[in-house]
């Protein structure tokens, strides 16, 4: 049995291995309208040059178990300009969110934030493991906040991608949700999105 059925995070890991079993927000995720149970989704080895650092799993990843299986992962797939196979590399791409499980519905019907317990637990232990991370992408504006210390709101950070430095790239959320976003700032997709992609290629070869 290969390391990629057995551990679906990529490697075997003793943090890894007690994360999957972490159940903090059991009695909070019991209380929502889901009433799911806890499961955390993650993926990466030690040896991966890319962490794509999100903001918690939605419901269809939260069935399927796989970071990014829905639409946004679709929208997020194209501004990489990756295949699903590259995507999925855990040889080469770490996908860490700030909240490793989902968190549920608020009254409105929209994710609720990640749990903050998750972040103060699991970020900075899980971050150790990927000692070679060379490139890595901020999604929303959870992950900018704990990884990067001058955020100040999702816009303006993203607008100053280049005071990153060519190693981090913060980025919206690429839900359909920000179409409009999208839209507004079309120096997204002709500034920032060309850079990423080459860097992404770099750290691919």
């Amino acid at each position: 049995m290969s390391f990629a059925t057995t551990y679906p995070w990529g490697m075997p890991n003793s943090v890894f291995d007690e994360l999957s079993k972490c159940r903090l927000c059991a009695e909070r995720f019991a209380a929502t309208k889901t009433k799911h149970e806890p499961r955390p989704v993650f993926r990466g080895d030690p040896s991966a040059r890319i962490l794509i650092a999100g903001q918690a799993p939605g419901a269809r990843v939260h069935q399927s178990g796989l970071p990014f299986t829905d639409p946004s992962g679709d929208r997020l797939r194209d501004w990489m300009d990756v295949t699903e196979a590259e995507f999925y590399d855990t040889a080469r791409i770490a996908i860490l969110p700030m909240a490793f499980c989902f968190p549920g519905y608020n009254e409105k019907g929209a994710d609720l934030p990640p749990p903050p317990i998750c972040v103060r637990t699991w970020r900075a232990r899980v971050m150790a493991a990927f000692p070679n991370i060379r490139l890595t992408l901020v999604i929303g504006q959870y992950a900018q906040k704990w990884h990067l210390p001058q955020f100040n709101n999702v816009t303006d950070t993203v607008r100053g991608w280049k005071a990153q430095g060519t190693d981090v790239f913060p980025l919206p959320h690429p839900s359909w949700r920000n179409t409009a976003w999208l839209k507004k700032n079309p120096w997204f997709e002709t500034d920032l999105l060309p850079e990423l992609r080459r860097r992404i290629q770099k750290e691919l070869r």
